[in-house]
Protein backbone atom coordinates (compact mmCIF):
# COMPACT_ATOMS: atom_id res chain seq x y z
CA UNK A 1 0.00 0.00 0.00
CA UNK A 2 1.02 3.85 -0.25
CA UNK A 3 2.43 5.93 2.05
CA UNK A 4 3.37 9.08 1.10
CA UNK A 5 3.86 7.98 -2.49
CA UNK A 6 5.82 4.87 -1.40
CA UNK A 7 5.02 1.47 -1.48
CA UNK A 8 5.19 -0.54 1.43
CA UNK A 9 4.10 -3.81 2.71
CA UNK A 10 4.10 -4.49 6.89
CA UNK A 11 6.99 -7.11 6.91
CA UNK A 12 9.96 -7.78 4.79
CA UNK A 13 13.42 -9.42 4.68
CA UNK A 14 16.78 -7.62 5.32
CA UNK A 15 20.35 -8.80 5.13
CA UNK A 16 21.87 -9.10 8.72
CA UNK A 17 25.43 -9.92 8.40
CA UNK A 18 26.80 -12.94 7.74
CA UNK A 19 26.46 -15.20 4.52
CA UNK A 20 22.79 -15.92 3.86
CA UNK A 21 21.79 -14.10 6.96
CA UNK A 22 18.52 -12.44 7.15
CA UNK A 23 16.70 -10.10 9.75
CA UNK A 24 13.06 -9.06 9.53
CA UNK A 25 12.29 -5.38 8.96
CA UNK A 26 8.59 -4.52 10.17
CA UNK A 27 6.58 -1.67 10.82
CA UNK A 28 5.93 -0.39 14.45
CA UNK A 29 2.22 -0.28 15.23
CA UNK A 30 2.61 0.93 18.78
CA UNK A 31 3.45 4.33 17.61
CA UNK A 32 1.07 5.07 14.33
CA UNK A 33 -0.40 7.40 13.63
CA UNK A 34 1.70 9.83 15.16
CA UNK A 35 5.03 7.91 13.89
CA UNK A 36 5.90 5.93 11.31
CA UNK A 37 8.92 4.06 12.57
CA UNK A 38 10.00 0.64 11.09
CA UNK A 39 12.20 -2.19 13.64
CA UNK A 40 14.24 -4.69 13.08
CA UNK A 41 13.91 -8.57 14.22
CA UNK A 42 17.07 -10.25 14.54
CA UNK A 43 16.09 -12.99 16.89
CA UNK A 44 13.33 -15.45 17.92
CA UNK A 45 12.53 -13.61 20.98
CA UNK A 46 12.37 -10.08 19.56
CA UNK A 47 9.50 -11.82 16.90
CA UNK A 48 7.96 -13.34 20.01
CA UNK A 49 8.00 -9.76 21.62
CA UNK A 50 6.87 -7.62 18.27
CA UNK A 51 3.67 -10.04 18.56
CA UNK A 52 2.97 -10.36 22.15
CA UNK A 53 3.59 -6.23 22.14
CA UNK A 54 1.66 -5.92 19.45
CA UNK A 55 4.00 -4.04 17.45
CA UNK A 56 3.00 -6.35 15.08
CA UNK A 57 -0.66 -7.38 14.98
CA UNK A 58 -3.63 -8.15 13.09
CA UNK A 59 -3.94 -12.40 12.65
CA UNK A 60 -2.84 -12.57 8.96
CA UNK A 61 0.57 -10.43 9.97
CA UNK A 62 0.95 -12.31 13.30
CA UNK A 63 1.10 -15.50 10.93
CA UNK A 64 3.99 -14.08 9.00
CA UNK A 65 6.10 -12.63 11.68
CA UNK A 66 5.53 -16.23 13.24
CA UNK A 67 7.04 -17.54 10.13
CA UNK A 68 9.97 -15.84 9.83
CA UNK A 69 10.28 -15.94 13.56
CA UNK A 70 11.36 -19.30 12.86
CA UNK A 71 13.75 -18.56 10.39
CA UNK A 72 15.67 -16.48 12.80
CA UNK A 73 15.61 -19.20 15.30
CA UNK A 74 16.95 -21.81 13.17
CA UNK A 75 19.72 -19.45 12.24
CA UNK A 76 21.17 -19.37 15.02
CA UNK A 77 20.58 -23.10 15.69
CA UNK A 78 19.17 -25.56 13.52
CA UNK A 79 18.75 -28.34 15.88
CA UNK A 80 15.72 -30.12 17.15
CA UNK A 81 15.55 -28.39 20.06
CA UNK A 82 15.86 -25.53 19.14
CA UNK A 83 13.06 -25.20 16.24
CA UNK A 84 10.32 -27.08 19.49
CA UNK A 85 11.35 -24.15 21.70
CA UNK A 86 11.35 -21.22 19.11
CA UNK A 87 7.54 -22.72 17.72
CA UNK A 88 6.57 -22.95 21.81
CA UNK A 89 8.10 -19.87 21.97
CA UNK A 90 6.22 -18.09 19.52
CA UNK A 91 2.81 -20.00 19.47
CA UNK A 92 2.13 -18.75 23.15
CA UNK A 93 2.34 -14.83 22.34
CA UNK A 94 -1.31 -14.63 21.41
CA UNK A 95 -4.08 -17.55 22.15
CA UNK A 96 -6.74 -16.47 20.06
CA UNK A 97 -5.78 -16.07 16.63
CA UNK A 98 -5.27 -19.48 14.53
CA UNK A 99 -3.31 -18.12 11.73
CA UNK A 100 -0.58 -17.95 14.47
CA UNK A 101 -0.45 -21.51 15.05
CA UNK A 102 -1.31 -22.46 11.14
CA UNK A 103 1.72 -20.89 10.11
CA UNK A 104 4.49 -22.11 12.37
CA UNK A 105 3.02 -26.11 11.98
CA UNK A 106 3.34 -25.18 8.13
CA UNK A 107 6.96 -24.22 8.54
CA UNK A 108 7.84 -27.06 10.76
CA UNK A 109 6.31 -29.68 8.81
CA UNK A 110 8.34 -27.99 5.48
CA UNK A 111 11.97 -28.21 7.75
CA UNK A 112 11.65 -30.98 10.32
CA UNK A 113 12.65 -33.65 7.81
CA UNK A 114 15.76 -31.86 6.37
CA UNK A 115 19.23 -32.00 7.26
CA UNK A 116 19.99 -29.32 10.01
CA UNK A 117 22.11 -26.98 6.90
CA UNK A 118 19.09 -26.96 5.19
CA UNK A 119 16.39 -25.57 7.52
CA UNK A 120 17.07 -21.66 7.77
CA UNK A 121 17.03 -21.27 4.26
CA UNK A 122 13.96 -23.65 3.99
CA UNK A 123 12.19 -21.43 6.43
CA UNK A 124 13.04 -18.53 4.54
CA UNK A 125 11.13 -19.72 1.29
CA UNK A 126 8.30 -21.02 3.04
CA UNK A 127 7.69 -17.55 5.44
CA UNK A 128 8.01 -16.00 1.92
CA UNK A 129 5.37 -17.96 0.39
CA UNK A 130 2.92 -17.72 3.57
CA UNK A 131 3.39 -13.89 2.98
CA UNK A 132 3.15 -13.77 -1.22
CA UNK A 133 0.07 -16.01 -0.41
CA UNK A 134 -1.62 -13.74 1.68
CA UNK A 135 -1.05 -10.33 -0.71
CA UNK A 136 -3.08 -12.42 -3.33
CA UNK A 137 -6.08 -13.81 -0.89
CA UNK A 138 -6.16 -10.63 0.24
CA UNK A 139 -6.36 -9.10 -2.82
CA UNK A 140 -8.89 -11.67 -4.03
CA UNK A 141 -11.07 -10.88 -1.33
CA UNK A 142 -10.73 -7.27 -1.88
CA UNK A 143 -12.38 -8.42 -5.53
CA UNK A 144 -14.79 -10.08 -4.18
CA UNK A 145 -16.46 -7.87 -1.77
CA UNK A 146 -16.32 -4.93 -4.20
CA UNK A 147 -19.31 -7.03 -6.14
CA UNK A 148 -20.85 -6.75 -2.81
CA UNK A 149 -20.48 -3.16 -2.81
CA UNK A 150 -21.38 -2.41 -6.30
CA UNK A 151 -24.83 -4.51 -6.23
CA UNK A 152 -25.26 -2.37 -2.92
CA UNK A 153 -24.69 1.21 -4.90
CA UNK A 154 -26.15 0.34 -7.69
CA UNK A 155 -29.47 -0.09 -5.61
CA UNK A 156 -29.14 3.11 -4.63
CA UNK A 157 -27.91 5.29 -7.60
CA UNK A 158 -26.11 8.65 -7.25
CA UNK A 159 -25.72 8.06 -3.20
CA UNK A 160 -22.80 7.88 -1.10
CA UNK A 161 -22.10 3.94 0.30
CA UNK A 162 -22.00 4.63 3.83
CA UNK A 163 -19.79 1.10 5.05
CA UNK A 164 -18.85 0.68 9.00
CA UNK A 165 -15.89 -0.82 10.45
CA UNK A 166 -14.58 -2.30 13.59
CA UNK A 167 -10.63 -2.55 14.52
CA UNK A 168 -8.26 -2.79 11.80
CA UNK A 169 -8.42 -5.18 9.23
CA UNK A 170 -6.69 -3.09 6.63
CA UNK A 171 -3.10 -3.70 5.06
CA UNK A 172 -1.53 -3.00 8.64
CA UNK A 173 -3.25 -6.46 10.03
CA UNK A 174 -1.73 -8.38 6.73
CA UNK A 175 0.90 -8.11 4.25
CA UNK A 176 -0.67 -6.10 2.05
CA UNK A 177 -4.44 -5.23 1.40
CA UNK A 178 -5.91 -6.27 4.41
CA UNK A 179 -9.36 -8.44 4.90
CA UNK A 180 -12.18 -6.28 5.71
CA UNK A 181 -10.48 -3.13 4.40
CA UNK A 182 -9.72 -4.33 0.77
CA UNK A 183 -12.83 -4.05 -0.40
CA UNK A 184 -12.98 -0.75 0.65
CA UNK A 185 -9.68 0.18 -1.55
CA UNK A 186 -10.80 -1.32 -4.94
CA UNK A 187 -14.28 0.40 -4.32
CA UNK A 188 -12.36 3.43 -3.59
CA UNK A 189 -10.16 3.09 -6.83
CA UNK A 190 -13.13 1.68 -8.89
CA UNK A 191 -14.78 5.46 -8.45
CA UNK A 192 -17.47 4.03 -6.16
CA UNK A 193 -18.33 6.82 -3.90
CA UNK A 194 -17.66 5.43 -0.61
CA UNK A 195 -17.34 6.49 2.94
CA UNK A 196 -16.28 4.68 6.17
CA UNK A 197 -17.47 5.14 9.80
CA UNK A 198 -14.36 4.01 11.92
CA UNK A 199 -14.92 2.74 15.07
CA UNK A 200 -12.35 4.57 17.57
CA UNK A 201 -12.02 0.45 18.97
CA UNK A 202 -11.43 0.97 22.30
CA UNK A 203 -9.09 0.07 24.33
CA UNK A 204 -6.34 -0.05 22.07
CA UNK A 205 -7.77 2.30 19.01
CA UNK A 206 -6.79 0.21 16.39
CA UNK A 207 -9.49 1.91 14.29
CA UNK A 208 -9.00 5.36 15.44
CA UNK A 209 -5.17 4.77 15.09
CA UNK A 210 -4.67 2.53 12.13
CA UNK A 211 -7.35 2.43 10.25
CA UNK A 212 -8.01 5.99 10.18
CA UNK A 213 -4.33 6.05 9.47
CA UNK A 214 -4.52 3.46 6.14
CA UNK A 215 -7.61 4.98 4.66
CA UNK A 216 -6.41 8.72 5.08
CA UNK A 217 -3.07 7.90 3.19
CA UNK A 218 -5.43 6.13 0.67
CA UNK A 219 -7.82 9.42 0.42
CA UNK A 220 -10.83 7.16 1.06
CA UNK A 221 -13.51 9.28 2.98
CA UNK A 222 -13.94 8.57 6.33
CA UNK A 223 -15.61 9.69 9.94
CA UNK A 224 -14.10 8.73 13.34
CA UNK A 225 -17.11 7.44 15.59
CA UNK A 226 -16.95 6.57 19.11
CA UNK A 227 -17.65 2.72 19.50
CA UNK A 228 -21.32 3.16 20.75
CA UNK A 229 -22.51 5.45 17.99
CA UNK A 230 -22.50 2.71 15.12
CA UNK A 231 -26.23 1.53 15.92
CA UNK A 232 -27.21 5.53 16.27
CA UNK A 233 -26.18 5.84 12.87
CA UNK A 234 -27.39 2.32 11.71
CA UNK A 235 -30.77 3.40 13.32
CA UNK A 236 -31.33 6.62 11.72
CA UNK A 237 -30.52 5.10 8.41
CA UNK A 238 -26.63 5.90 7.78
CA UNK A 239 -24.96 2.78 7.46
CA UNK A 240 -25.51 0.62 4.51
CA UNK A 241 -23.18 -2.40 5.37
CA UNK A 242 -20.85 -3.34 7.86
CA UNK A 243 -17.36 -5.19 7.73
CA UNK A 244 -15.01 -6.88 9.92
CA UNK A 245 -12.31 -8.63 10.05
CA UNK A 246 -11.70 -11.97 11.98
CA UNK A 247 -8.87 -13.68 13.82
CA UNK A 248 -10.78 -16.67 14.40
CA UNK A 249 -13.71 -18.97 11.89
CA UNK A 250 -15.22 -21.41 13.15
CA UNK A 251 -16.09 -24.12 10.46
CA UNK A 252 -19.77 -23.29 11.18
CA UNK A 253 -19.33 -20.08 10.78
CA UNK A 254 -18.96 -18.49 14.09
CA UNK A 255 -16.21 -15.31 13.90
CA UNK A 256 -13.92 -14.05 17.08
CA UNK A 257 -12.83 -10.62 16.58
CA UNK A 258 -12.17 -7.29 18.37
CA UNK A 259 -14.15 -6.87 21.20
CA UNK A 260 -17.12 -4.61 20.54
CA UNK A 261 -18.13 -6.93 16.96
CA UNK A 262 -20.41 -8.42 18.79
CA UNK A 263 -22.54 -5.38 20.18
CA UNK A 264 -22.10 -4.26 15.74
CA UNK A 265 -23.34 -7.05 14.66
CA UNK A 266 -26.49 -7.12 16.84
CA UNK A 267 -27.05 -3.71 16.03
CA UNK A 268 -26.92 -4.49 12.35
CA UNK A 269 -28.93 -7.69 12.87
CA UNK A 270 -31.95 -5.46 14.68
CA UNK A 271 -32.04 -2.78 12.05
CA UNK A 272 -31.48 -4.77 8.98
CA UNK A 273 -28.38 -3.78 7.92
CA UNK A 274 -26.15 -6.64 6.12
CA UNK A 275 -23.09 -7.74 8.33
CA UNK A 276 -20.04 -8.86 6.39
CA UNK A 277 -16.64 -10.49 7.97
CA UNK A 278 -13.87 -10.83 5.59
CA UNK A 279 -10.88 -13.98 5.58
CA UNK A 280 -8.72 -15.49 4.04
CA UNK A 281 -8.77 -19.57 4.32
CA UNK A 282 -6.19 -19.43 7.26
CA UNK A 283 -8.24 -18.05 9.41
CA UNK A 284 -11.02 -20.80 9.44
CA UNK A 285 -10.02 -23.81 12.38
CA UNK A 286 -12.04 -26.22 11.26
CA UNK A 287 -11.53 -27.98 14.44
CA UNK A 288 -13.87 -26.13 16.70
CA UNK A 289 -17.92 -25.96 15.96
CA UNK A 290 -19.41 -23.59 18.94
CA UNK A 291 -16.82 -20.38 18.80
CA UNK A 292 -18.41 -19.19 22.47
CA UNK A 293 -17.45 -22.28 23.90
CA UNK A 294 -14.27 -23.52 22.70
CA UNK A 295 -12.11 -20.33 21.43
CA UNK A 296 -9.77 -19.28 23.70
CA UNK A 297 -10.20 -15.68 24.76
CA UNK A 298 -7.05 -13.46 25.10
CA UNK A 299 -7.55 -11.09 28.09
CA UNK A 300 -4.99 -8.54 28.14
CA UNK A 301 -2.90 -6.12 30.71
CA UNK A 302 -5.91 -3.91 32.36
CA UNK A 303 -3.86 -0.98 32.09
CA UNK A 304 -4.91 -0.79 28.32
CA UNK A 305 -8.12 0.18 29.87
CA UNK A 306 -7.12 2.14 32.74
CA UNK A 307 -4.77 4.25 30.42
CA UNK A 308 -5.00 5.72 26.77
CA UNK A 309 -1.56 6.76 24.81
CA UNK A 310 -1.77 9.73 22.39
CA UNK A 311 0.16 12.55 21.57
CA UNK A 312 0.31 15.60 23.75
CA UNK A 313 0.60 19.23 23.13
CA UNK A 314 4.31 19.12 23.17
CA UNK A 315 3.98 16.62 20.07
CA UNK A 316 5.96 14.05 22.49
CA UNK A 317 3.93 10.49 22.45
CA UNK A 318 2.43 9.54 25.95
CA UNK A 319 0.66 7.54 28.34
CA UNK A 320 -2.23 9.34 30.60
CA UNK A 321 -4.79 7.20 33.07
CA UNK A 322 -8.18 7.46 32.66
CA UNK A 323 -9.81 5.89 35.41
CA UNK A 324 -9.10 6.76 39.52
CA UNK A 325 -6.45 5.08 41.22
CA UNK A 326 -7.13 1.57 42.82
CA UNK A 327 -9.99 0.75 39.84
CA UNK A 328 -9.78 -2.33 38.55
CA UNK A 329 -9.66 -3.58 34.77
CA UNK A 330 -10.49 -6.31 32.57
CA UNK A 331 -9.84 -6.67 29.29
CA UNK A 332 -10.99 -9.25 26.93
CA UNK A 333 -9.37 -9.02 23.51
CA UNK A 334 -11.83 -10.25 21.46
CA UNK A 335 -15.47 -11.46 21.70
CA UNK A 336 -17.69 -14.07 19.59
CA UNK A 337 -20.30 -13.16 16.43
CA UNK A 338 -22.32 -16.12 16.66
CA UNK A 339 -23.03 -17.13 12.73
CA UNK A 340 -26.72 -16.33 12.74
CA UNK A 341 -25.77 -13.03 12.94
CA UNK A 342 -23.29 -12.97 9.77
CA UNK A 343 -24.89 -11.83 6.18
CA UNK A 344 -21.74 -13.50 3.89
CA UNK A 345 -18.40 -14.35 4.71
CA UNK A 346 -16.01 -13.12 1.79
CA UNK A 347 -13.04 -14.99 1.24
CA UNK A 348 -10.23 -15.43 -1.40
CA UNK A 349 -12.79 -17.87 -3.14
CA UNK A 350 -15.85 -16.35 -2.98
CA UNK A 351 -18.30 -15.08 -0.53
CA UNK A 352 -19.81 -18.10 1.75
CA UNK A 353 -23.05 -18.76 3.96
CA UNK A 354 -21.86 -18.90 7.54
CA UNK A 355 -22.78 -22.45 7.77
CA UNK A 356 -20.64 -25.34 8.03
CA UNK A 357 -21.92 -26.37 4.23
CA UNK A 358 -21.42 -23.00 2.47
CA UNK A 359 -17.37 -23.01 3.79
CA UNK A 360 -17.65 -27.13 2.53
CA UNK A 361 -18.57 -25.73 -0.61
CA UNK A 362 -16.02 -23.40 -1.22
CA UNK A 363 -13.22 -25.89 0.59
CA UNK A 364 -14.50 -28.88 0.02
CA UNK A 365 -12.84 -31.16 3.07
CA UNK A 366 -9.57 -28.91 3.48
Amino acid sequence: MNIDGKAWRTIWLEPDGGLGSYAIGVIDQTLLPHQFTTRTLRCCAEAADAISTMVVRGAPLIGVTGAYGLMLALQADPGDASLAAAFEQLNATRPTAINLRWALERVRAKVQPLPPAERAEAAKVEAAAIADEDVAMCEAIGNHGLAIFQQLAAARPGARLNVLTHCNAGWLATVDWGTALAPIYKAHRAGLPIHVWVDETRPRNQGASLTAYELAKEGVPHTVIVDNAGGHLMQHGQVDAVIVGTDRTTRRGDVCNKIGTYLKALAAHDNGVPFYVALPASTIDWTIGDGVAEIPIEARSAEEVTHIQGRGADGAITSVQLTPTGSAGFNPAFDVTPARLVTGLITERGVAAATEAGLRELYGND
